[in-house]
């Protein structure tokens, strides 16, 4: 053998020896994951955006589908810390108080289901983790699941992990790893009494929880299906937008414009109208405009008489999508709003974001985000000294 192929080969192993040892790299199983453009994390807040988190004392964590990521955003003593992580396409997210656990759907395919834990590092194999400090979040397990699913929104009903199977056109009960079961569905797409699956008709895309799936309700861009379907680039959506009815599995709300997240808060359902970019808040049967923002209006979350609202700026090629949008304006962004006058109490925007998909609230006490800083302060070392050493307290723990 030559020593220009025994350099060769050494060079490939070294490039291989070198693969995957970053941990971001590996919770995510992406690549280059660990040196993400810093350009998409660099934020502007507006108004009382951290005087508000640091009221409700409370860790918010917002999914960018398109760029792969998760922010977290959490008030400390030292001032407001954001972090990031990087997963495929996140989507929908729940999170499970009792349990203490995140849980993420990624929608590229396979889809796959990430169940996030606070953990805390400890100096010494020995040291026993207080869990009374807050933790930061890290992947506890990931599942994929087979078939065409395309999961969008996730919740928990009767303590059962749900989603939105929108390539399924039902709600699906995700029963383990790589395992659900088809749990509810609207009466428009049964054929002879048999839901037809084949493929995505209504984009039945989020959950508004309640007790169980009949005091549910569940979004759509259309109540029946038609002869053109979502993703078509001349597929209806202006005032098709519909919410189901658990109970009846028949269209509660109409007159909707692509609607998305809708919530069940305090007995009241909400729903954003996204080709409208409006925040609606659903009166009788009817719904009524609680706030307007600049873009399409996605994820919707509350905690004490806030309304967190996501915004996004619009694809070029799905325009016709958001009728009721200034597109130049359209930015990528969460909102904090008073759920009774609509006032806008402040914001952060990510200048160079796209898509903000959904956003929850998890309590201050738990967690304060994730371990990469978005403005990078922390080392490479410091950041595989901690995967190195994390434990996972069990919840409630003495």
């Amino acid at each position: 053998m030559s020593i220009a192929v025994d350099i060769a080969a050494e060079a490939r192993w070294e490039e291989d020896d070198a693969a995957w040892r970053d941990p971001e790299e590996v919770v995510a199983g992406l690549t280059g994951a660990a040196s993400h453009d810093r350009g998409q994390l660099e934020s502007r807040a507006s108004g009382d955006w951290w005087e508000v988190l640091d009221r409700l004392d409370a860790c918010l964590v917002v999914s960018r589908e398109y760029e792969h990521l998760l922010i977290a955003m959490a008030m400390t003593p030292q001032g407001p810390r954001q972090s990031f992580m990087s997963l495929p396409h996140p989507s929908g997210m729940a999170f499970d108080a009792k349990a203490e656990r995140l849980h993420v759907a990624s929608t590229r395919n396979p889809n796959q289901l990430y169940v996030l834990a606070p953990a805390g590092a400890c100096d010494g194999a020995d040291r026993q983790l207080d869990c009374n400090e807050p933790q930061l979040l890290v992947s506890l397990s990931s599942s994929f699941l087979p078939g065409r699913l395309y999961l969008h929104d996730l919740a928990l009903i009767g303590g059962v992990l749900h989603g939105n199977a929108v390539g399924l056109n039902t709600i699906v009960r995700l029963t383990g790893p790589g395992e659900y079961e088809p749990a509810w569905w609207p009466r428009s797409i049964e054929r002879e009494g048999r839901p037809d699956m084949s493929r995505n008709y209504l984009q039945l895309n989020s959950i508004a929880a309640g007790a169980d799936l009949s005091s549910s309700y569940f979004s759509a861009s259309t109540e029946e299906p038609g002869t053109r379907r979502p993703g078509h680039r001349n597929f209806p959506v202006d005032g098709r937008g519909v919410i189901f009815s658990g109970e009846t599995r028949e269209p509660l709300v109409r007159g909707l414009t692509r609607p998305h997240s809708a919530r069940l808060h305090e007995g009241q359902l909400w729903v954003d109208d996204s080709g409208y970019g409006r925040l609606v808040r659903v009166s009788g049967a009817e719904p009524v405009t609680v706030a307007r923002l600049p873009g399409w209006t996605r994820g919707l979350t509350f905690a004490d008489g806030v309304a967190f609202v996501g915004t996004s700026r619009v694809i070029p090629r799905f325009a016709q999508y958001a009728p009721g949008l200034d597109l130049e304006r359209s930015m990528c962004a969460v909102h904090a709003l008073d759920t009774l006058t609509g006032e806008v109490l402040g914001s952060i925007c990510w200048p160079a974001g796209n898509q903000v998909f959904d956003i929850a609230v998890l309590p201050r006490k738990t967690t304060l985000g994730f371990a990469a800083l978005t403005d990078g302060r922390q080392s490479r070392r410091e950041l595989s000294s901690f995967f190195f050493s994390y434990k996972i307290p069990n919840p409630g723990a003495p």
